[in-house]
């Protein structure tokens, strides 16, 4: 399996691919206008069970410093632009990404 992930920022979607098998896809929410989700290649670096705050049960931090992909304490945040940055999903989708994802996984964000 050579998984990777897709952030359409625009689409407020992620995507999970197997090379260039489509295998889910995610609602998420991104960043303000003043603080927007970063576009470009990154690479998952690290993963935080139970962070605590904001970043709901799981924190999976990119090569991008002070950026990840996580879950929220707040549901009714996805879809929308709120983050400083991030990419915020429903805990129980992050928690299922994070089954798949593996520390390097390739990450492209655009949109």
């Amino acid at each position: 399996m050579v998984v990777w992930i897709d952030v359409n920022v625009k689409k407020r979607q992620l995507k999970l691919y197997d090379a260039s098998i489509l295998l889910k896809t995610y609602p998420i929410a991104v960043g303000k206008v003043l603080t927007p989700t970063p576009k470009g290649n990154y690479i998952v670096v690290n993963k935080e069970y139970d962070p605590g705050g904001p970043y709901g049960v799981l924190w999976m931090g990119l090569s991008k410093p002070h950026y990840g992909i996580h879950g929220t304490d707040n549901p009714s945040s996805i879809g929308k632009e709120v983050s400083r940055g991030c990419i915020r999903m429903y805990n129980e989708d992050v928690t299922e990404l994070s089954t798949f994802v593996p520390i390097g996984t390739n990450v492209y964000i655009h949109g």
